[in-house]
């Protein structure tokens, strides 16, 4: 049976938390996934979080997470990839090209969107996997100023 690609409702909300679980264990940070099945459910109701999962022989077997927000340099909307995950049992079967590729062709294409996204620089596999898909790798540093750290200044 070959793998089809869907959009998550909020019926998915916990299969969607349950993989964000297992990506963030993966990348050992389970401990800072603190969202909700409850708040999944919220975010798939609405229309700015986009997540595709794929089902392989009706196995869910990954999924594609994006949030479309404006681009101030443009004025115009881009989508920023949030997650790409296969669960480990059905990597190396197109799972994770196919769910780029849809999400381009569902999300992106028709409002000419640039998707872009982020990804370890050890990560040298992903960055093979994107470069092959046609991405242009930009290295660059991100940085992340948390409550705990700039509210004592405050």
């Amino acid at each position: 049976m070959p793998t089809t690609v869907r959009r998550a409702v909020p019926d998915d909300a916990e299969l969607v938390r349950t993989m964000i679980g297992e990506i963030a264990d993966h990348q050992d940070e389970g401990q800072y996934v603190t969202v909700t099945a409850d708040r999944w459910r919220e975010l798939l109701a609405g229309d700015t979080v986009t997540v595709l999962i794929a089902e392989y022989d009706g196995e869910p077997a990954g999924y594609v997470s994006a949030v479309r927000r404006l681009h101030l340099w443009t004025g115009g909307d881009v989508l920023g990839l949030d997650d790409l995950y296969v669960r480990e049992a059905f990597r190396g079967q197109r799972v994770g090209e196919l769910l780029m590729l849809e999400l381009a062709r569902q999300v992106a294409a028709p409002h000419k969107l640039t998707i872009t996204w982020g990804m370890r620089e050890s990560n040298e596999g992903a960055q093979r996997f994107y470069a092959r898909l046609g991405a242009s790798l930009k290295t660059k540093v991100l940085a992340a100023w948390p409550y705990e750290a700039y509210s004592k200044d405050l």
